[in-house]
C-alpha cells in the first residue's frame, strides 16, 4: 500500500533523494554576459524566451537530442527538460529561431532514442522499464544514470512534449509522418496499472532495487498532466477512479485574502499549465469552488507577491516587484522553496517562478521581470537566459542555468503572447479524452 502523505511533504521526501544527484552538478557554472536593454515589455518577453530557447538548441546531444538538466558540462539529461524541448523547436520554428527542417529532424532524432532505447528491469543500461523512463539519463548512451528513480511525473512532462511536437508537425514529409507516429506511440506504450501499484492513484516512481517509492500523487500540484496523460490513452487508460483519488488530497486554503487549492511552490501552479488551456474548464472540484485552475494559479501568484510584500521573515529585498518562491538552487542547496504558507522560504527568488506565471497575472509579473533584469541582470543574465535563482540578503547567485527552468519561461511566455502551444494540445486527442474522463465541462 502506497502512504498518502502531503503533497508537499511528498516533494520534500523525492526531492531529498535529488539533491544528492544534483549537488555534483553545483562546481561550474555558466559566465553571466551583459543583458540587453529593453524598453519595452514586448522586448524583455522576446530576449527571454529566445535566450531560453538557445539552451534547448545548444545544450543538447545532437546526435540523440537528449537535453542536460543544467549548464554544467558534466550535467546528465532530464527527461522533463527534454519534453520542454520538444516544445521549445516548435516555438522556435514560430519565432524565426529555427527551421522548420531542422526542427523536425532534431524532434525526430529525440524521440527515436526513447522509442527504441531498451527498456527492462535491469538496474543498468536501459533507459526505461514499462513504458515509463528514468528521470536522469547518461547523455551519451540514454541509459539511467546514478540510481535514479523510474519517474512518474518527469515521464508525463516529457509525453506531454512529444505530443506537443506531434501537434505542430502535422505535414506530409516521411520526418513529420514519423514525428507523429512515434509520440503516440510512446503515449500508449506506457504500463499506466502497473505504476498504480495496486492502488487507484499512481506511484511517484519505481527503483529497481527497492520497488515503488511509498510515495503516490494524491493532492494539488503539478501532476494534473500526468493524470489528464493516463485517462486520456487508448490503450489501458487509468480508471476514471484514478482522478478522484488525485482530486480528493485536494487542500483548499486562504492567504492573503485568496482562496485557492493549495501547493506553496509555485511551480506546481504552471507545469500542467504549459501545455493545457485550463480557462473556462472544471472538473467537480473546481465546480464546487466557483473556479477554474487558470484561477487557481492566479490567485497563488497573487498571494505569493503578497506575502512577499508583508514579508513576514523580513528578508533583504522582498517587495511588490520582488518575488517569486519555487523549487531552486539556494545558498544552502536545492529546495522545494515555497510560500504561503512558508516552506524553506530562506530568501531566495527564482526568476522562473515570475516569468512562468506570466499569463496568470502579466500585471503584478511584467513589473516585477522589468526589475529583476534591470537590477539583477547584470550578475544572472548568461547566453541562455537566466541563472536559476538569487538571494539579496546573502548576496548570492546561483551559478547555473536550469533546462525545467527555461522551458516553462519560453512555453509561458508563447501562451501568454499567441496560445499556441494550448491551442495545439487542447485538440489533441489524448488530452481532449483525459479532461472528458477526469470529468472537465465547460
Amino acid at each position: 500500500m502506497l502512504s498518502r502523505m502531503p503533497p508537499f511533504a511528498s516533494w520534500i521526501a523525492l526531492l531529498c533523494g535529488w539533491m544528492l544527484f544534483l549537488a555534483p552538478m553545483w562546481v561550474e557554472g555558466l559566465e553571466p554576459v551583459r543583458p540587453p536593454v529593453v524598453a519595452s515589455d514586448d522586448a524583455l518577453l522576446e530576449v527571454i524566451g529566445e535566450a531560453a530557447f538557445r539552451y534547448f538548441r545548444d545544450e543538447v546531444n545532437p546526435g540523440n537530442g537528449l537535453v542536460r538538466d543544467r549548464s554544467t558540462a558534466g550535467s546528465k539529461c532530464s527527461i522533463a527538460a527534454v519534453g520542454f524541448g520538444l516544445s521549445a523547436w516548435c516555438i522556435g520554428v514560430d519565432r524565426g529561431y529555427a527551421t522548420r527542417e531542422a526542427a523536425a529532424e532534431r524532434v525526430v532524432t529525440t524521440l527515436r532514442t526513447f522509442a527504441r532505447g531498451r527498456q527492462g528491469p535491469e538496474a543498468e543500461g536501459v533507459i526505461g522499464h514499462r513504458g515509463w523512463f528514468y528521470h536522469f539519463l547518461e547523455m551519451d548512451t540514454a541509459t539511467r544514470a546514478w540510481k535514479c528513480e523510474l519517474s512518474s511525473i518527469d515521464t508525463a512532462l516529457f509525453l506531454a512534449g512529444a505530443l506537443d511536437a506531434a501537434g505542430y508537425f502535422d505535414g506530409g514529409s516521411a520526418v513529420e509522418r514519423e514525428i507523429r507516429g512515434l509520440a503516440r506511440m510512446l503515449v500508449e506504450r506506457v504500463d499506466w496499472e502497473w505504476m498504480c501499484d495496486g492502488e487507484v492513484v499512481l506511484s511517484m516512481g519505481w527503483h529497481p532495487e527497492r520497488g515503488f517509492i511509498p510515495r503516490c500523487w494524491v493532492g494539488y500540484n503539478e501532476g494534473m498532466i500526468l493524470y489528464l496523460l493516463g485517462l486520456g490513452v487508448t490503450g489501458k487508460p487509468l480508471p476514471a477512479s484514478a482522478w478522484e483519488g488525485w482530486t480528493r488530497g485536494y487542500l483548499w486554503s486562504t492567504h492573503h485574502g485568496q482562496s485557492y487549492f493549495d501547493f506553496p511552490p509555485l511551480f506546481g501552479h504552471q507545469y500542467s499549465h504549459c501545455w493545457v488551456d485550463f480557462r473556462g474548464w472544471q472538473d467537480a472540484p473546481t465546480r464546487g469552488r466557483g473556479l477554474d485552475y487558470f484561477e487557481n494559479s492566479r490567485r497563488a501568484v497573487l498571494a505569493q507577491q503578497a506575502y512577499c510584500i508583508e514579508n513576514p521573515r523580513k528578508h533583504v529585498g522582498y517587495g511588490r516587484e520582488m518575488w517569486g518562491i519555487t523549487a531552486c538552487d539556494g545558498p544552502g542547496g536545492y529546495g522545494a522553496r515555497g510560500a504561503p504558507p512558508a516552506e524553506g522560504d530562506d530568501g531566495t527568488l527564482a526568476p522562473t517562478a515570475v516569468v512562468a506565471s506570466l499569463p496568470f497575472a502579466p500585471e503584478v509579473c511584467l513589473p516585477t521581470m522589468h526589475r529583476i533584469h534591470r537590477e539583477w541582470g547584470d550578475r544572472l543574465w548568461t547566453r541562455y537566459g537566466y541563472r536559476d535563482a538569487f538571494n539579496p540578503g546573502r548576496d548570492w547567485v546561483a551559478t547555473d542555468v536550469l533546462g525545467i527552468d527555461q522551458g516553462p519561461m519560453l512555453l509561458m511566455i508563447e501562451n501568454h503572447r499567441t496560445g499556441s502551444v494550448w491551442r495545439r494540445m487542447m485538440t489533441e486527442p489524448v488530452i481532449r479524452r483525459g479532461m472528458k474522463r477526469a470529468g472537465f465541462r465547460r
